[in-house]
């Protein structure tokens, strides 16, 4: 990695932790200019504004993510069992930090990285979810009954939905506030609901053990 680049890193990552604790709207360029200790000129001359660091924050994020995740599945020493717990985690992980109130910033504010993401967990589901669930039936760990492309789709449906303020919107609020979790738990608690129901009662079982 070239001194530019490592730069350009350590900005995104400073922007990134910014954005995740204030969201996108109250987070100046100035904010993240004084976390790096440098000044804002040399900011603006690795980014352009606080939109693109925006963006190019969230898609080393989501490189990051779709390399662990690509890692895990592509490990021919790791059961089926245990790829499904490594995925969660690294999902937790990566995931952890953001909160609803700047996914609500998002969707406000910069429709087209609120659109980006969503279109991510979209693709992120079919790609690398369906490959997996594919891998359990053929090993007789998921029901042979389970649609897969069901499957998918509830999972994407779910997590969508789930950190989507206006669909939220449309419950009471005391429904909603009992949900206010952070988007890893989000993302952990319904590929644990969906999977813990696909799987045979035997691979459900050793699952349960491993969570």
């Amino acid at each position: 990695m070239s001194n530019k680049q490592e730069v350009e890193v350590k900005i995104m990552e400073a922007a990134n932790e910014l954005f995740f604790r204030k969201g996108f709207k109250n987070t100046t360029m100035d904010d993240i200019s004084k976390k790096l200790g440098m000044s804002k000129k040399t900011v603006y001359q690795y980014f352009p504004g606080k939109l693109e660091l925006l963006e190019a924050s969230f898609n080393l994020l989501k490189t990051r993510l779709g390399l662990k995740v690509e890692t895990i599945l592509q490990n021919e020493e790791l059961t089926f069992l245990m790829k499904l717990k490594s995925m969660l985690s690294a999902i937790a992980k990566d995931l952890a930090h953001i909160n609803p109130d700047l996914l609500a910033d998002l969707r406000e504010h910069v429709p087209a990285v609120w659109a980006a993401l969503e279109d991510y967990i979209r693709t992120s589901a079919y790609l690398r979810f369906q490959r997996l669930i594919q891998d359990g039936i053929d090993q007789g760990l998921v029901s042979d009954h389970v649609d897969k492309s069901m499957v998918v789709i509830l999972y994407a449906s779910a997590i969508q939905n789930l950190i989507d303020p206006r669909f939220l919107a449309q419950f009471p609020r005391e429904m909603v506030t009992s949900l206010k979790v952070n988007p890893a738990k989000i993302y952990d608690q319904a590929i644990s609901i969906i999977f813990e129901g696909i799987l045979t009662p035997e691979a459900r079982e050793e699952y349960i053990k491993q969570k």
